[in-house]
This record gives C-alpha cells, sequence and structure tokens, in this order.
C-alpha cells in the first residue's frame, strides 16, 4: 500500500475521548455503508499502518506448499500434518506449517489459525503432556482444526531486523526499516495471512471457516490479521493488552509509553512518538476492531491480568458497536462489564475469567463455543 502522507505525529490534534471511527480524519462524517467500505474503512486501515504497525508488503504470488509429514494423533481421533510453506524472494525463510484437523472428516474444516511461542516441536510434544495452549482432543472434538506455526518463522521476536522475512523485502541499498516500514507484531500478522494462502491451497479449509486466534503478543497479531485480511471469518483474541485489545489510551496496565520502550521492534518507527503523546493518536483500538466489522470478533480477559487492563478490553468492543450497527451486525448487547465467567455479546463477545495471563483449555472451550455459534458448526 502507498504511503499516505498523513501529518507528523506533532502536527496531530489533541483528541479527547475516543476517536469516532465514523468520522474522516479531515472531519467529515459517515453515514452509509458504501462511505464506510469504500472511504472510511481504507483510510483507517492507512492510519494504523502509517502510524503504528507500519505497512506490510504485498502478498507474494509464488507461494508454495509441501507436506512434509502426516501421522494419526489423539488416539485416532485427529490427524497431524506439516507443510512447509515457500514464499517471497529467493531465500526468504520458509514457515513450518503444523495443522490438526479431525481423522474422519473429508475436505474443508473450520480452522483457527495461530502463531505459537515455543516451535512446533514443542506444540507437538505439549498435545501428549500438558496441552494448554494448543488442546487438540478439545478441538476436534467440536469438529474444528487448528493451524500453527513458529514466531521465528516469519520474525524472531528480538529488536533487530536483521533475520527473519524483513531483510528479503528491503529495497536494494536498505539495511533497515523505514520510519514506515512493518514491524514485528505486523509481519507475524502477514505471516498469518500466509499460512491461510496455504491451507486453503491445500484445501483444509474454506475461505468461510479461517478464523484468527491468538494469546497476548500473538493476539495482536492475530487481530490485526483480521482486520486486514476479509478471509479470516472470526477473530478469537485473549489477553492481548496494550497495541491489541487494550486502548492506547488506558490508565490501566501495560502503556503506550513502556511498550514501545520493552519491545520497540514491534511496531513502526513512527509510534513511539506517541509515547507522551496519546491523545494525539487519530485512532484507538476500537479502530481495528471496526475495521473487522461486520465479522464477528471474541475477547477473552482474564481477572488477575490487570497488566493487560480486562476493563478496557471491554470498553473497546464498546466503542466499535457503532460500525457494527452500521453495517447490520450487532454488538455486545450490554452496557457493562459482565459478571466473571459471564460470556456476552452477539458479533462482538467478551468473557473474563478468574485467573491470570494464559492461554488455557477454559479459553478454547469459550472460543469453540463462540466460533460454533457464528460458523453455524
Amino acid at each position: 500500500m502507498k504511503n499516505p502522507g498523513f501529518p507528523a505525529p506533532e502536527r496531530l490534534p489533541l483528541r479527547r475521548g475516543w476517536p469516532d471511527p465514523l468520522e474522516m480524519f479531515r472531519g467529515e462524517r459517515v453515514a452509509t455503508r458504501a462511505a464506510w467500505e469504500h472511504v472510511r474503512k481504507p483510510e483507517l486501515g492507512a492510519l494504523f499502518r502509517h502510524y503504528m504497525y507500519g505497512f506490510e508488503p504485498p502478498a507474494p504470488r509464488n507461494l508454495r506448499v509441501r507436506l512434509l509429514d502426516e501421522m494419526p494423533h489423539a488416539r485416532g481421533r485427529a490427524v497431524l500434518r506439516e507443510y512447509r510453506v515457500n514464499f517471497g524472494p529467493r531465500g526468504t525463510p520458509a514457515m513450518s506449517l503444523l495443522i490438526v484437523r479431525p481423522a474422519r472428516v473429508r475436505g474443508p474444516v473450520p480452522m483457527f489459525v495461530g502463531v505459537n511461542f515455543t516451535g512446533n516441536v514443542n506444540v507437538r510434544s505439549g498435545m501428549d503432556g500438558r496441552p494448554d495452549a494448543w488442546p487438540a482432543e478439545l478441538v476436534v472434538r467440536k469438529g474444528f482444526g487448528f493451524a500453527t506455526f513458529h514466531a521465528s518463522d516469519v520474525d524472531p521476536d528480538r529488536p533487530d531486523f536483521t533475520d527473519g522475512v524483513h531483510p528479503w523485502y528491503f529495497r536494494r541499498g536498505q539495511t533497515k526499516p523505514r520510519p514506515t516500514d512493518w514491524g514485528t507484531i505486523s509481519a507475524w500478522a502477514w505471516g498469518l495471512s500466509r499460512a491461510a494462502d496455504a491451507l486453503l491451497r491445500a484445501r483444509e479449509t474454506a475461505p468461510d471457516r479461517l478464523m484468527a486466534i491468538g494469546h497476548s503478543r500473538m493476539g495482536k497479531a492475530a487481530l490485526l490479521a483480521a482486520a486486514l485480511d476479509p478471509r479470516f471469518a472470526l477473530a478469537i483474541v485473549n489477553q492481548a493488552g496494550c497495541g491489541g485489545s487494550a486502548p492506547s489510551r488506558g490508565t490501566v496496565g501495560e502503556s503506550v509509553r513502556s511498550i514501545n520502550k520493552m519491545f520497540p521492534h514491534w511496531f513502526n518507527d513512527v509510534f513511539p512518538r506517541f509515547s507522551r503523546a496519546v491523545n494525539r493518536l487519530p485512532f484507538d483500538q476500537h479502530g481495528l476492531v471496526a475495521l473487522v466489522a461486520p465479522r464477528p470478533v471474541l475477547f477473552l480477559a482474564a481477572e488477575g491480568d490487570q497488566w493487560a487492563n480486562p476493563d478496557g478490553q471491554f470498553e473497546v468492543l464498546k466503542h466499535a458497536e457503532p460500525v457494527y450497527h452500521l453495517l447490520g451486525a450487532k454488538g455486545l448487547g450490554v452496557n457493562r462489564r459482565p459478571p466473571i465467567g459471564k460470556l456476552v455479546g452477539a458479533d462482538l463477545g467478551y468473557r473474563l475469567r478468574p485467573g491470570t495471563h494464559a492461554l488455557g483449555p477454559d479459553d478454547w472451550a469459550v472460543a469453540l463455543r463462540f466460533a460454533s455459534a457464528r460458523l453455524k458448526v
């Protein structure tokens, strides 16, 4: 996408409260579906890229998918496959995509797609031991599958851009990202779209059955992927916090200033200029949810994870509702954060549980219930 030439952060006006997602950058009001889809939505996507996540390269045209391994799993109820996915300029690192799906189901199945923290080998071993993050048996029992790749296949989580996919997309003579080039969160989101390419190419799933899922920093990537890639039918975001499901303007937990200090590689080089001036941001994270509309989005939060601002995550969904309503979809259906343990919402969903920062079988059970109802599985 071409850089739109928005003003420098210091020249943006201070905004009180939450920016209106239905107000154009220059102030005009969006009142129709056509105006949203053809004018405001592309503008909002460009704003997020320019000031926060960076501009990603286009989808590669040379994607290749090769089956490496296939074996039964979960006492015969599931089949495990691993694909090698190549794409991009010559030398770009390959992606190893691990999938688990019901063994006795032929053809496309509803498929969760997410980035893992520890590598496919550890995901495999965890399935047989402590299957918290990727509970194969639970998922396939409900008729779903999941696909995952290790974060470092796309970009290792380090504050430099000498490895991963970034160097292969530099222009001639370029040695580091330009200010509005893509950061690591954007790269992981782009990787989720490449995983979607591979799954569709291999006919493991269908466009109306793809779901982005992620926990913590991978939840940030999952939400961004769903916002930018309409092939994801819904997004499940678990405790993604600042830069994901929690507001930049939040006063609880992680802040824009702290996230840029601790993880400067996650975003582009413009975003740190808002660290002491978050009220100059022309958007907040409800705008990212709005980019998914009218497709469903579920936020999963934990009472003991105040760093991820669970109350703020609820407010993000509430402030995205006007766009969902404009597009004929439903929102949360409640005005106050629900009690612990209660799932609320329609096309926007929210659930707060006891506990701390983790993705476990209980979270997956809620995600499966939400997805089953929306996809009619």
